[in-house]
């Protein structure tokens, strides 16, 4: 039997304008943008409608703006349409601070806790990169053990560590800046097609973000979890988790550690999984998915003619 999965979007999918027209055409969508807005008490939705680009890029506004336009849709989907979660998918997903759009989406979170949530998460992993200076490089075309290895030898007593397995040939790597400098050219020499610097504020992803870490715990532990209403499939585990405190203890552990994306694609195509529906902002991830599994079909749902067109 056939099966679906929805992912979401993380940092690098903002753009200027994302979930104008979701705010412009429905009034539930309009809802969570303010409850967010209120829940912050900044004007995220006006930063993320109208710029600038330097502020929306900044985390501690991208992770809830992300956030904000992934839940717009999902609730467009249900009060418009009449399409809930579990109506729509056996699986859900999401990329680094995609992960708490899930949760959110799946009602094990509610929608003012994930932004609560976010916003600290934001503030710390950039404070932690002020205190750190650490820095990221994504490495093209070689495998993850030849990731691997490149950071371990690029780290030299220093922090060096796989952030990001995203998709069979790309890695992002996360530690130091002196160490992230010695990769870029100990990658040309194991193979990379190509080691770029990433315009980052922080080693995300890295132990480096252990202070982040730290800052987090406090306030995941007066947030209420319920039971998702799918299965939703961990960054950290790279499989299915449903416990409530190991959701929280996984989500922690996912500030310093790495984001096994290309694992969690395997598992969906390992459990039948045909259909993967990208729900937010951009395009990023249904790109993604090809790299990894060649079968499954993929699509994109981040505005309202989008929606429409996967209705239809």
């Amino acid at each position: 039997m056939t099966k679906t999965a929805l992912v979401f979007p993380g940092q690098g999918s903002q753009f200027v304008g994302m979930g104008k027209d979701l705010y412009e055409n429905f009034s539930c969508a309009k809802e969570v943008f303010q409850t967010v807005d209120d829940v912050l008490s900044v004007k995220l939705s006006d930063i993320m409608f109208n710029g600038p680009v330097e502020e929306l890029t900044k985390t501690h506004n991208t992770q809830p703006a992300l956030m904000a336009v992934s839940v717009a849709v999902m609730r467009v989907l249900e009060k418009e349409f009449g399409k809930k979660i579990e109506d729509l998918c056996d699986f859900a997903a999401g990329h680094s601070l995609g992960e708490y759009s899930a949760l959110c989406a799946a009602g094990a979170i509610s929608l003012e806790d994930t932004a609560k949530l976010l916003q600290v998460r934001g503030n710390a992993m950039f404070k932690c990169g002020e205190k750190t200076s650490g820095a990221m490089a994504a490495i093209l075309g070689v495998e993850i053990e030849v990731a691997q290895k490149i950071a371990e030898e690029a780290a030299q007593g220093e922090i060096c560590q796989v952030a990001n397995d995203n998709s069979v040939g790309q890695v992002v790597i996360s530690g130091s800046k002196s160490a992230i400098e010695r990769s870029l050219i100990i990658a040309k020499e194991n193979g990379a097609k190509r080691a770029i610097a990433l315009p980052v504020s922080g080693a995300f992803h890295s132990e480096l973000m252990k202070d982040a870490e730290a800052e987090m715990k406090e306030v995941l532990a007066s947030v209420e979890v319920k039971k998702p209403k799918v299965a939703i499939a961990a960054n950290v585990v790279a499989n299915f988790v449903s416990d409530e405190n190991e959701i929280k203890e996984l989500l922690l552990k996912q500030i310093t550690s790495s984001v096994r994306w290309r694992e969690t694609m395997l598992l969906f195509a390992k459990n039948d999984v045909t259909n993967i529906v990208e729900i937010g902002s951009g395009k990023v991830l249904a790109g993604l998915v090809g790299r990894t599994c060649k079968g499954i079909e993929t699509r994109s749902v981040g505005d309202v003619e989008a929606i429409k067109n996967y209705l239809s």
